[in-house]
C-alpha cells in the first residue's frame, strides 16, 4: 500500500505459480540494438532470442544510432508476423489483477493480526502486574523465616567454639610436656636418615633398592616404633591439635557467613519499591552463585557442630593416653642398628667384586673395538677398490653407445658389459651394506665401553658414600639411659 502523496511506482511481482510467464524487463536498455550489423542490414536475420534478453558490448557511440535502432526493433516486433511472439513475453491481464488482489489479502491479514496483539497485550499487562506483586509478598515472607534459621545455628555455633577454645588450650599443655620427654631419642633417628640421605646420593644403576636400604628404612621405622607411645602419641596430639583448630575455623567462618548472611537478608527483608539503592543489574538472574540447598545449608552448620564435637572427644581421649606414655624400650633400636651395619658391610664387598669385574670386561670391549676398527678400514679399501672396474665398464658401455646405425646392436659384448656393471654395483652394495652393519656394531662397541667406564665410575661413587660417609657416622650410638629419657 503506498502512502497518501507519494509517487506511485510501477511493481510488478512474479508469480509464485510456475505456470506464468518470465517477467520482461521494461527499461529502456532491454529494447537496444545489440548487434550493429542488424541496423545496417535490416535485411539481415531480425529475431535473434538471445540478443533480446542480453546486453551488447558493442553499443554504437552516438544517441541517433541507438534511437534508429530502437525504431527499427519495435517495428520488426509489432508489424512482421513472424516477430509478434516476442509480446507473449509480457505480463497478461490476469498477472496483473491476481497482484491487485493479493495485496488486498496481505493488508488485511496484517491488520487483523496487529489488533490480537494489541488486545493479548493489555491483557498480558494487567496478569503480569499482579503475578509480580504476589511474587514479592511471597518473597519478603521467605527471606523473614530464613533470618529466624540463621539466628538460631548462630547461637548453636558460639556455644561450640567456646568449648572448643576450652579444649585446644588442655591439649597444648599435654603436647609441650610429651615434646620433652622425647627429645633424647632424636640423635639415632637423624643417623639413619643421614644415612639414607648420603645413599641418595647413588648414581643411576646403584641408586637401587638393596638389603642395606631397607635395613635403613626398617631401622627407621624400628626407631619410630621404639618411641611409637611417645612419638606416635605426639604426632597424634599435633594432628589432633590441628584437627581441633581446623574444626574451630570452620566454626568461626561459619559463624562469620551467619553474620554477614543474617545483614544482607536483614537489609533484603526491609526492601521496598520505593527504597533507595535499588537498581537494574542486567543478566543477575541468569547467574545463580549459590552452592547449597535450605537442606543441604542446615546439614553444612549441623555437620561442623557435630563434627567439633567429635573431635572434643577425640582430643580428650588422647590427652588421658599420653599421661600414661612415658616408658620405651631400646633393644630393638640396638638389634636393628647392628643389622644395617652387617648389611652395609656386605654390600661393600659385593660392590667391590662388581667393580673388578667390570674392569675385566672393558678391556675386552677395546680390545674388540681396535679388531672393529680394522675391519671398517678394509672395506673401504675393499669399495675404493671396485671403483676403477665399474668405471671401466660403465666408460665401455657409453663408448659402444657411439656405434653408428646397425652397428649399435645388443651383442654378447653389451650383455656381458650389462650384466659386469650389475655384477659389480651389486657387490658394492653388499660390502656398503656389510660397512653400515659393522659401524654399527662399531658404535654398540663404543657404547658399550661408555656404559662399562660410567658404570665403574657408579660403583667407586657408592663405595665412597656407603665406606666412608655411612660407615663413619655409625661408630657411635646413644647410650641405654639417653635412650630411656635420662641425661
Amino acid at each position: 500500500m503506498e502512502l497518501i502523496g507519494s509517487t506511485l511506482t510501477a511493481t510488478y511481482a512474479r508469480p509464485k505459480t510456475s505456470h506464468f510467464l518470465p517477467a520482461i524487463s521494461t527499461m529502456a536498455s532491454s529494447y537496444r540494438n545489440t548487434q550493429p550489423a542488424l541496423a545496417m542490414n535490416p535485411s539481415a536475420n531480425l529475431w535473434r532470442t538471445n540478443s533480446y534478453y542480453k546486453s551488447s558490448s558493442a553499443v554504437p557511440a552516438t544517441s541517433s544510432i541507438q534511437r534508429e535502432n530502437l525504431d527499427l526493433v519495435r517495428a520488426n516486433t509489432m508489424f512482421y508476423p513472424s516477430n509478434r511472439s516476442a509480446l507473449t513475453t509480457r505480463y497478461t491481464p490476469d498477472d496483473w489483477y491476481k497482484s491487485n488482489q493479493n495485496n488486498y489479502r496481505e493488508s488485511e491479514s496484517s491488520r487483523k493480526s496487529a489488533e490480537r496483539l494489541r488486545k493479548d497485550t493489555l491483557r498480558l499487562m494487567q496478569d503480569r502486574e499482579q503475578l509480580t506483586r504476589r511474587t514479592q509478598e511471597n518473597t519478603s515472607k521467605n527471606i523473614g523465616e530464613r533470618l529466624n534459621d540463621i539466628i538460631f545455628w548462630r547461637s548453636e555455633l558460639s556455644h561450640e567454639i567456646d568449648n572448643m577454645v576450652t579444649e585446644i588450650a588442655a591439649l597444648n599443655e599435654v603436647k609441650r610436656r610429651l615434646e620433652r620427654a622425647l627429645a633424647e631419642t632424636e640423635g639415632p633417628l637423624q643417623v639413619s636418615q643421614e644415612c639414607l640421605y648420603h645413599r641418595e646420593k647413588r648414581m643411576s644403576i646403584d641408586l637401587v633398592h638393596d638389603d642395606v636400604e631397607k635395613d635403613l628404612i626398617k631401622e627407621v621405622s624400628v626407631i619410630k616404633s621404639c618411641q611409637e607411645r611417645m612419638r606416635r602419641h605426639l604426632d597424634r596430639a599435633v594432628a589432633q591439635l590441628a584437627s581441633n583448630r581446623a574444626a574451630q575455623h570452620e566454626l568461626e567462618r561459619d559463624m562469620s557467613d551467619k553474620v554477614a548472611a543474617q545483614r544482607i537478608d536483614d537489609r533484603c527483608h526491609h526492601l521496598r519499591n520505593t527504597s533507595d539503592g535499588i537498581g537494574y543489574y542486567r543478566g543477575i538472574d541468569r547467574l545463580d552463585p549459590s552452592l547449597s540447598l535450605p537442606d543441604s545449608w542446615s546439614k553444612f552448620t549441623d555437620d561442623n557442630i557435630l563434627h567439633s564435637q567429635s573431635e572434643r572427644a577425640a582430643s580428650h581421649k588422647l590427652r588421658d593416653e599420653i599421661e600414661i606414655l612415658l616408658n620405651t624400650t631400646s633393644n630393638e633400636m640396638w638389634n636393628q642398628f647392628n643389622s644395617v651395619n652387617v648389611a652395609f658391610t656386605n654390600r661393600i664387598s659385593e660392590t667391590a667384586d662388581t667393580k673388578n669385574s667390570l674392569q675385566t670386561h672393558l678391556a675386552k670391549t677395546l680390545q674388540e673395538i681396535f679388531q672393529t676398527e680394522m675391519l671398517i678400514e678394509s672395506l673401504k679399501k675393499a669399495l675404493r677398490d671396485k671403483e676403477c672396474p665399474l668405471k671401466v665398464a660403465q666408460t665401455r658401455l657409453e663408448e659402444r653407445t657411439r656405434r653408428p646405425n646397425v652397428e649399435l646392436c645388443r651383442d654378447n659384448p653389451h650383455h656381458r658389459l650389462v650384466s659386469e656393471v650389475r655384477e659389480i654395483e651389486d657387490t658394492i652394495h653388499k660390502l656398503q651394506e656389510r660397512l653400515i652393519e659393522a659401524e654399527n656394531t662399531l658404535q654398540t662397541l663404543v657404547k658399550t665401553k661408555v656404559t662399562l667406564e660410567h658404570d665403574l665410575s657408579i660403583k667407586a661413587n657408592s663405595l665412597f658414600l656407603d665406606q666412608e660417609k655411612c660407615m663413619s657416622m655409625r661408630k657411635s650410638f646413644p647410650s641405654m639411659p639417653r635412650l630411656v629419657g635420662y641425661t
